[in-house]
């Protein structure tokens, strides 16, 4: 049997979809992780970020990310966790979701926070404890391992907000 190969366009549209973002973890001098409450949706609480513009980068988005929504042009440091989330009972694609470093905000840099009119109501730094019981369950896993791993160099792979090689539940 003769091997037909598609030319490259049409090879690529049978592939599979998926949809990526990027967010970036901040922190206070007190280690709390700053939280934003969207303007949309349904009150859930969220970290910095978004989705991926077509042919943007994980790095380059969460630095865009940050200039939109908080007011100011900060380069992100190193990715803390890449998370893989199945496709969605509500038709979403599966998505990658890439978390960068933002560091420690001090008192001058959290004053001039500026939130997206009519993208963002309000901004909290939340202990670990606090996140939980704001964020949806597989954004408080994720961000729960950035804040363990901020400060040991290395990233994590996680699925839907679980490390893969500690667990078998992946939904």
């Amino acid at each position: 049997m003769t091997q037909v190969w598609l030319p490259p366009a049409e090879y690529y549209a049978t592939l599979p979809k998926q949809i990526a973002s990027a967010g970036v973890i901040f922190r206070d001098v007190e280690g709390r992780v700053l939280l934003v409450e969207p303007d949309y949706g349904d009150e859930t609480w969220e970290v910095p970020g978004g989705a991926l513009d077509e042919g943007e980068s994980p790095w380059a988005g969460a630095r865009r990310e940050i200039k939109e929504e908080l007011g100011f042009d900060l380069l992100p440091g190193r990715l803390l966790v890449v998370d893989w989330v199945p496709p969605q009972p509500d038709g979403r694609p599966a998505l990658t979701n890439n978390l960068f470093d933002g560091g420690v905000l001090d008192d001058d840099r959290i004053a001039a926070l500026r939130l997206a009119d009519g993208e963002l109501k309000r901004s909290k730094f939340a202990t670990r404890a606090e996140a939980a019981g704001m964020l949806r369950p597989h954004m408080a896993r994720r961000v729960a391992v950035c804040l363990e791993v901020v400060d040991t160099g290395r990233t994590a792979y996680l699925e839907n907000g679980f490390d893969p090689l500690r667990s078998t539940e992946i939904s």
